[in-house]
């Protein structure tokens, strides 16, 4: 099993859902985070004064599949539904899972996630 974490523009919320829900990835996990990284951050005026913000909005994505085949559709999905061109794009994670349940009937395994 594999977990994929996606960091995305927030403007791209939508488009990353469609794109999973297209490629038949349905249980994910969305947060609302913050962070920087070649974008760095951005400046506004505030009661007259320039203030600096080094943490852009972003959105989160985690979503954990049986296989590497899975693990391919749906970073292609995301990738696709994600990218501008644009420096703050963001990332896509992937790791090897241990072990998984499914709290309700205690199924484990790929059989807790499908």
């Amino acid at each position: 099993m594999i977990k994929i974490e996606a960091i995305v523009r927030e403007e791209k919320l939508e488009d990353v859902k469609e794109a999973l829900n297209e490629v038949e990835v349905t249980g994910i996990t969305v947060f609302q985070v913050s962070g920087c990284g070649t974008q760095k951050g951005y400046t506004e005026i505030v009661r007259g004064q320039e203030v600096e913000f080094m943490l852009r909005p972003k959105v989160k994505f985690e979503i954990v599949v049986s296989n590497e085949e899975w693990e391919q559709k749906a970073i292609t999905a995301i990738q696709k539904a994600a990218y501008t061109g644009n420096a703050g794009d963001g990332k896509i994670f992937s790791y090897d899972l241990r072990s998984v349940m499914r709290i309700r009937t205690m199924e484990t395994g790929t059989d807790a996630i499908n």
